[in-house]
């Protein structure tokens, strides 16, 4: 083991590495990163999911549930490097909190499962990844398995995620025999005895022999194709040197045009002290990646990963503890000292830094000053959100935050007690604090306080959440879906006039627009000529056409689909202002859209179901019952694979009901795909 477990010890920038574990669920990311833990000597004792006893998936519903929900941060140290890990969700319903930590993350192992390969949830974090330019190596887990394929395996990277993948391993042994890999690289067989933690380095198996030197000629082949300095190698004939094919690995995994391919089974203990060597090889460091980016005011900045520069750090993550309000923060410049005061560049508050702490997911270990660089805790903040910018007040900067997605299930929840109302609306906006992609609002209508969030499982748990944490009796609504209204065929010439005099300062704003439908969401443009809407005012009718897109005319909807064009115009030389203009924007398009021929929209998603051979036409025909349409079928192993576009409102208790029809044998996940015109009610 080569594990440095110094936890005092100061590693410079060039040996930190801030890395998150993505994958679909169930795929092992939280099994390895249990070994990742106990291998570098931070556990003693190696956790399991069945058995509830992981670091990482601390919350009691994690462990009830066996599945990620809250992403979980640790620190460990491996041949003399800082890694800082966060464990991320696999469900769909928790895509927020995997982007969260993507914008703050230098690299990425991502999990396949060894049997189902690419799956439709590791397509999602593969491109929430892409958006960020996360580098990322592979790591093939549960080669255990009855009828596990790295070779598939990484066929299925290579078609349904369109990169480059690179095998450096070359499994010993097959399912239940596989007992260890050939490194590609080094042409050394690493081998693991049964219970061992360790493995033992020896040369190749004379049967693998051959095989292992065809790989290794694919893979400098491969290389070669991508990189330079191993082309002018590989062209002598000769075989490609070690360090050569290590600095063009490291090379094309950090530029991302290749990603590098290891294998094992984490739940035996296989596999992992290679990922790990990998892991300091390959991905970078905070040093490796292009200084961070954010405005100054108006004008763009930018900062280095240095100590000696101004603070600066963005918040993704804030949890209520027993030790009090956790805001997690990863620093991209400068150094943090406990009892400095930051600033919040988006509200332009000043918060005081009373603690701060190294995160080991539920344990913490007190600092007295965090580099750039580092992903920490930090106590005293009272208002900053996750998002948010905290930086030097003598030298403001605001980075981008990650987006947050928009809601698409809804729920009535009340307290049991009417008494216990506040302490609801309490929860329930101290829960909306620490997830973003949670949203409260009160119904107009009804006067019921409503949930909304990304799943049926993402509303469960946040009221299982407030039932536990809180100790409230909770009653919840059947969920609703999040409709949108697009427009079908617009008007054109609308013309809206706002005259007010109330004895004050007067108001007039005259416009006409035009509206029809548009590929993206809101598209405004303006065709004034001659200054008849001065460039301010212009702006102001904008902002009133957003204004009017909360509420659609078929049910109150927000609006989507369409654009909009300030066609004409005139002015008051005393009563114009852009508040007239704004009102007069917010009425002219309300009355617009009442005119326009419009659409429902509802929420679909594509639907994966992995189901017995026997059962998959009473599954096929629950799918249809649901409005579901059938976009593929396949094997795999002894199950049918059937993928489906299924309307959100119809896979309400869709769980039970696949569990009654395949006798408790099939499963499924879910993925957004969407939306799609909705029948008449």
């Amino acid at each position: 083991m080569r594990s440095t477990h110094d936890r005092q010890t100061a590693n410079p920038l060039t040996a930190v590495r801030n890395l998150g574990i993505l994958a679909h669920v169930d795929a092992g990311k939280t099994t390895v990163t249990e070994r990742v833990l106990y291998l570098t000597g931070a556990t003693h004792k190696r956790g399991e999911v069945h058995d509830g006893t992981t670091v990482t998936d601390f919350d009691p519903q994690e462990r009830d549930r066996g599945i990620t929900i809250f992403a979980a941060a640790v620190s460990c140290d491996w041949d003399g490097h800082r890694i800082n890990l966060i464990d991320t969700p696999g469900h769909v319903d928790f895509a927020d909190e995997v982007e969260r930590s993507l914008r703050v993350l230098d690299g990425a192992i991502a999990v396949f499962d060894a049997v189902a390969g690419v799956e439709p949830q590791s397509e999602s974090v593969w491109r929430q990844a892409d958006r960020y330019g996360v580098p990322r190596i592979a790591f093939v887990n549960k080669l255990d398995r009855a009828g596990a394929d790295l070779d598939t395996a990484v066929d299925s990277i290579r078609r349904r995620l369109h990169t480059v993948p690179l095998a450096v391993q070359l499994p010993i042994g097959r399912e239940d025999g596989f007992t260890g890999v050939v490194d590609l690289v080094a042409m050394r067989a690493l081998v693991w005895a049964d219970g061992a933690d360790t493995y033992t380095e020896g040369d190749v198996p004379g049967h693998l022999l051959a095989e292992a030197r065809r790989r290794r000629r694919l893979l400098e082949e491969a290389v070669a194709e991508l990189h330079p300095a191993v082309l002018e190698e590989f062209c002598t004939g000769a075989p490609v040197g070690a360090a050569t094919l290590t600095a063009a690995l490291r090379d094309l995994t950090r530029s991302g045009e290749a990603v590098v391919v290891l294998c094992g089974s984490a739940y035996r203990n296989r596999g992992v002290e290679p990922l790990l060597d990998a892991v300091t090889a390959y991905l970078p460091s905070p040093l490796d990646v292009p200084a961070v980016r954010g405005t100054d005011g108006d004008l763009p900045a930018e900062r280095p990963a240095d100590p000696a520069a101004p603070f600066a750090g963005l918040v993704f993550k804030v949890s209520a503890t027993a030790t009090g309000r956790l805001t997690y923060l990863r620093i991209y410049s400068g150094t943090l000292r406990k009892g400095d005061t930051v600033l919040d560049a988006g509200t332009r508050r000043n918060e005081r830094i009373g603690r701060i702490l190294r995160v080991q997911a539920d344990r913490h270990a007190e600092m007295d000053k965090a580099v750039a660089g580092d992903i920490v805790a930090v106590v005293g903040p009272k208002a900053a959100r996750a998002g948010a910018t905290l930086c030097t007040p003598g030298a403001p900067l605001v980075l981008e935050p990650p987006p947050v997605a928009a809601p698409v299930v809804a729920m009535a929840v009340e307290a049991g007690r009417n008494a216990d109302t506040e302490r609801l609306v309490a929860a329930l906006a101290r829960l909306a604090e620490e997830d973003p992609s949670l949203a409260v609002r009160t119904d107009r209508e009804t006067g019921q306080l409503v949930l909304a969030g990304m799943g049926e499982l993402h509303l469960e748990v946040a009221v299982e959440k407030i039932r536990r944490a809180h100790g409230l009796q909770v009653a919840v609504g059947r969920p609703q879906v999040a409709y949108r209204e697009t427009v079908l065929r617009g008007v054109t010439g609308h013309v809206h006039r706002h005259v007010k005099q109330d004895g004050g300062a007067g108001q007039f704003a005259h416009v006409v627009i035009d509206v029809q439908p548009g590929e993206e969401e809101f598209v405004f443009a303006s065709a004034v000529t001659g200054g008849r809407v001065p460039r301010e005012y212009v702006r102001a009718v904008e902002e009133g056409c957003r204004d009017a897109l909360v509420e659609g005319p078929l049910g109150g909807h927000p609006v989507t689909g369409l654009r909009v064009t300030l066609a004409d115009g005139a002015t008051h030389p005393k009563d114009s202002s852009e508040m007239a203009f704004r009102t007069a924007g917010r009425f002219a398009l309300r009355e617009a859209l009442a005119a326009c021929a419009m659409q429902l929209l509802e929420p679909v998603v594509e639907v994966t179901a992995t189901v017995p051979g026997d059962c998959v036409g009473g599954v096929l025909g629950d799918l249809a019952a649901r409005r579901g349409r059938v976009s593929g079928s396949a094997a795999a192993g002894g199950s049918q694979v059937v993928t489906a576009t299924v309307p959100l409102a119809e896979l309400f208790g869709y769980a039970s009901a696949l569990r009654s029809r395949t006798q408790g044998r099939g499963s499924f996940t879910t993925r957004p795909a969407g939306y799609a015109p909705a029948p008449p009610r």
